[in-house]
């Protein structure tokens, strides 16, 4: 089957820059590990630059975006790692395990390859939905089903620990809950182009028109305005971290 962003990862690197405060969090994650394979890796924002990495990514048109100088690439799927038992101290998934086919199938292979610890940026589909699901409710009834609940991830891992990871309201990567202080940006094709839920939602031109019109309106400040006030917000993005027992 054709990897979904050999479809729509044309140009997706000038849109999904790794904000560097997520990168942190992830990296802090991984702690002392030494060698850390990226499954799924795409362009490889968030691969640590102190760490050897080796990467693994499904979509042809991504492993052509990663940069020069970056971790050197396998094309593979998370399902079937073309790897030994316990080759990596850790492992990790920066939202893409909803993009997998067999999400249990994947997260065994991680828990196969990795000696130490594994960890994982996910969101977890119990959470609120930020302001845009009020505009197009269609992204609720899209991601909930294809989404790990948390509780797949201890069925797979056992104990695992769970944070919260804060979207800044200049959020550098142009994720779905990236531009929730930003709402202009959902207007511009080009940002919906770098993100999957868009490319698979069927015609959204009416939902589109009315945030168009309560944005100029007022109607929308009116609603959603106090989140101007908010640096940061939670907005269902979780870091799963499991270590082996």
């Amino acid at each position: 089957m054709q990897a979904i962003y050999d479809r729509i990862g044309v140009g997706y690197a000038n849109r999904r820059k790794p904000d560097p405060r997520i990168a942190r969090a992830v990296n802090d994650a991984l702690g002392d590990a030494r060698s850390v394979l990226n499954v799924g890796a795409g362009a490889g924002g968030y691969e640590p630059r102190d760490k050897s990495v080796t990467a693994l990514e499904p979509s042809a048109e991504m492993i052509r975006q990663r940069p020069p100088g970056a971790a050197p690439v396998y094309q593979g799927i998370a399902e079937k790692l073309p790897f030994a038992d316990r080759q990596f101290d850790a492992a990790m998934a920066v939202l893409t395990v909803h993009h997998w086919t067999d999400i249990e199938a994947g997260l065994r292979e991680m828990r196969r390859v990795a000696k130490d610890r594994i960890v994982i940026m996910t969101f977890d589909p119990a959470s609120d939905y930020f302001w845009l699901a009020d505009y197009i409710p269609d992204i609720a009834a899209l991601d909930q089903p294809i989404m790990p609940t948390l509780s797949a991830f201890e069925s797979a891992f056992g104990e695992v620990s769970v944070s919260a990871v804060p979207v800044p309201h200049d959020c550098t990567d142009g994720f779905l809950g990236a531009y929730w202080r930003r709402p202009h940006a959902y207007l511009d094709p080009d940002v919906r182009a770098a993100i999957s839920t868009f490319a698979k939602l069927g015609d959204i031109s009416a939902a589109l028109g009315r945030l168009k019109k309560d944005l100029h309106s007022g109607a929308w400040m009116a609603r959603y305005g106090r989140l101007m006030e908010e640096a940061e917000l939670d907005i269902g993005y979780r870091l799963v971290v499991a270590g082996r027992s």
